[in-house]
């Protein structure tokens, strides 16, 4: 699949990542006829799918990092983590904007211009009409030991009116959307809010139902994924793969849970979950220890994608080789984007991997620096290639670029 993969460099060159992560600062989608890409410097530029010559681009905000992207109809929608935490839609044939909002007019001004206390567009999805704009909103507040969020969800019409609002003290993390239903992941729950999975009405905002997986503490769900029925979550609380509905729990999977290495006990967070009509991947993400930060042991389900059974059973496991910021899904596969293994820091990771559900079937595609965002459709995967620096080699590896390709079966 390799040499199938074209390359086009984002102009605007952006600091290199380094050994550990600092969250996500591009996006990219993919429409009919074009590769829309957010920029780490806040523009939103659209390449023709065929050639990958540049159509438009439009202008957001220079102090923004555009960090999600969704077609919605004949627009695209782009949402930022910026001073005022932007919402754009943008025609898809010109680049006009259609309409924008400012979340910081809900969440609040930042506290701090630095980049994690920006408020932050953590989600976008789109309705399967592809008529109406569900977004996730968050920002983050420091006051000596006390962390607090402000979040707010919304439903946004097409021509850019608030249909309603979900408003937390706490931090979301995911929003998906099936049916008459949206499924919200709240993630960090330091305030009155405890609830790791809200399922509210789609048309209306009414709560259908709420879960919380067990276990203490302020990390409670890091992603959800709708069924016809139900809901897949990966559980920060107790790092497991949950199927819940409005009764509660229909089953549970353990995915990296906490393990006994030389003496040290270390876990790994599910980060990413896809739940298909063949299946459900889940993705994992860094090995922690249960007593500080720094550990020289790896867990041994870190970064690895699990194909499990809508029964719960646990059918094939794959290697990701590093961090994964999201997942992007087609029918029935997921491409998995590969960023720094920071504790190896092996470069041999970074890269796309494509997985078949219901299988485990796999391909793949390396570069030289680390993929931080990836789309996916039945002709095709984008990517955002960003350079990285590792702090123990000093070596910059890769570009800012879009890579392209077409997927093998």
């Amino acid at each position: 699949m390799s040499d199938a993969w074209r390359t086009v460099g984002i102009d605007g060159d952006i600091d290199p990542a380094r050994s550990r992560h600092t969250g996500r600062r591009s996006a990219v989608a993919l429409t009919e006829g074009c590769v829309v890409v957010g920029t780490a410097g806040g523009a939103v530029i659209a390449y023709d799918r065929r050639t990958l010559d540049e159509r438009w681009r439009a202008g957001t905000d220079a102090e923004a990092a555009v960090v999600s992207v969704v077609p919605v109809g004949d627009s695209v929608v782009a949402g930022e983590r910026g001073p005022d935490g932007g919402i754009g839609v943008y025609d898809l044939d010109s680049g006009t904007c259609r309409w924008r909002y400012a979340t910081a007019t809900d969440v609040g001004e930042p506290q701090q211009s630095t980049r994690f206390f920006l408020p932050c567009v953590v989600d976008l999805a789109v309705d399967d009409d592809r008529t109406r704009v569900y977004a996730a909103a968050r920002r983050y507040e420091r006051d000596g030991d006390r962390r607090s969020f402000s979040s707010t969800v919304y439903a946004f019409d097409a021509d850019g009116t608030v249909a309603w609002t979900h408003e937390t003290d706490a931090s979301p993390i995911c929003v998906d959307v099936r049916g008459d239903r949206v499924a919200l992941a709240y993630n960090r729950c330091p305030g009155e809010h405890h609830h790791g999975l809200v399922v509210l009405d789609a048309e209306n905002g009414a709560n259908r139902y709420r879960w919380d997986p067990p276990g203490d503490g302020q990390r409670r769900v890091g992603d959800a994924s709708l069924l016809d029925t139900g809901v897949v979550v990966t559980s920060h609380a107790d790092h497991r793969g949950y199927r819940v509905g409005p009764d509660g729990t229909d089953w549970r999977v353990d995915l990296a849970t906490p393990t006994e290495i030389d003496d040290e006990t270390v876990y790994a967070y599910p980060n990413h979950v896809h739940a298909s009509d063949d299946g459900v991947v889940f993705v994992t993400g860094n090995t922690y220890p249960e007593e500080g930060r720094e550990t020289a042991s790896l867990h041994p389900d870190e970064h690895t994608a699990f194909g499990v059974s809508h029964e719960g059973t646990r059918e094939w496991s794959a290697s990701v080789g590093g961090f994964t910021n999201e997942l992007a899904t087609a029918a029935d596969r997921v491409a998995v984007p590969s960023a720094q293994q920071f504790r190896t820091r092996d470069p041999g990771v970074h890269g796309v991997r494509l997985f078949d559900v219901e299988t485990g079937r796999d391909s793949g595609h390396r570069t030289a620096g680390i993929v931080s965002a990836v789309a996916l459709d039945g002709e095709t995967v984008a990517a955002i290639e960003e350079p990285v620096v590792y702090h123990d080699e000093g070596r910059r590896r890769g570009a800012y670029r879009l890579i392209v390709g077409a997927p093998s079966r």
